[in-house]
């Protein structure tokens, strides 16, 4: 599969483009898409993604930005951009959760294109998207693969090779990238169905809505590599433990064994999740996560690695997790 065309190209962002025209016949109208992008401390990046979604050969009907309290000068850099598509707004820091609801709520098109500040569209993102929701209207997320920007390069993303959709989600999204915030469209019904994003969910409140998501509706999904998500290090977390603030907690998806594959696949991302948490020194809420989801039998070494990290003195946990990470990241690129 040819890879998409080169986003950092200048001219391909300077190229103007029009809103696509409604069709006859067989076609349907282009859907309405508001591009949403919560903004946090991102002045070094939010230029460039703001201009990959300007540069979509299919024009969204706007983008609305909600800037959640940055101390640095990301408001300022959006304001500079000249588009009459942008919609800025302020808020009080709240999170990321809390700034995509609320862009979500000011937003007026029928689909939700959510990017983060510091990610990029391929020009074709928005028009294969809509191709999807053609092909698939009755789902209520539709989504690609991507590639991965890391400090050792650009990788395609471990990703579901098949177009169409996603017949059983969960056990697919055990091994493989489903959805992820850049990379995912949702229809504005889902969400007065299973309601927004958990605020004050410091960690995995995307994927908390991507399991209400696949809960109540179909998703669809295509292989082409149609974003880049920005994974260096820096951009990504922080070595400094913060608990969460919310009344939502994966343990909403648990099943008793009605559901295995859900109840493998909310064990998988709160053990990964404790990890972190444990690493950054909570060490009671990782505790707690790990007699919780200590039934799973497809996330023995997930569990596994919690109990080690979670028993080492504080101190050593944060460098042990990312030498573990990064000596598992080599020998899986190796593959062996």
């Amino acid at each position: 599969m040819k890879r998409p065309t080169d986003m950092d190209n200048p001219s391909n962002m300077a190229t103007p483009v029009q809103q696509a025209p409604s069709t006859t016949g067989s076609e349907a109208v282009a859907p309405r898409f508001s591009v949403i992008i919560p903004l946090y401390n991102k002045e070094a990046e939010i230029e460039r993604t703001v201009r990959s979604v300007l540069a979509q050969t299919l024009q969204p009907l706007e983008i609305v930005i909600v800037d959640d309290g940055s101390t640095d000068n990301s408001r300022h850099v959006v304001e500079q951009i000249d588009s009459p598509l942008i919609r800025l707004h302020t808020q009080q820091n709240a999170g990321s959760g809390a700034a995509r609801n609320r862009a979500i709520a000011l937003s007026r098109g029928e689909y939700i294109a959510m990017i983060d500040a510091d990610d990029e569209w391929m020009p074709n993102y928005l028009q294969q998207i809509a191709r999807l929701i053609r092909l698939y209207p009755d789902c209520g997320g539709w989504c690609s693969a991507f590639d991965i920007v890391s400090d050792d390069g650009v990788f395609p993303s471990d990703s579901p090779r098949y177009e169409g959709i996603i017949e059983d989600y969960f056990r697919e999204a055990m091994t493989r990238y489903v959805c992820i915030t850049s990379a995912t469209t949702i229809a504005r019904r889902v969400f007065d169905q299973v309601g927004g994003f958990p605020e004050g969910m410091r960690m995995g409140q995307d994927t908390y809505m991507w399991i209400k998501l696949a809960r109540s509706f179909k998703v669809a999904y295509t292989p082409r590599r149609l974003c880049r998500y920005n994974r260096i290090a820096q951009n990504r977390t922080t070595s400094i433990y913060r608990g969460d603030n919310c009344r939502e907690s994966f343990k909403d998806f648990y099943t008793g064994g009605a559901d295995t594959m859900l109840d493998e696949y909310a064990a998988r991302i709160a053990l990964s999740r404790a990890i972190i948490i444990s690493a950054k020194g909570g060490t009671e809420e990782a505790r707690q996560t790990e007699r919780f989801f200590s039934y799973t039998r497809m996330n023995r070494r997930i569990l596994t690695k919690l109990r080690v990290i979670n028993r080492l003195p504080k101190p050593w946990r944060w460098n042990a997790l990312r030498a573990y990470n990064y000596l598992a990241w080599k020998i899986a690129r190796k593959g062996l």
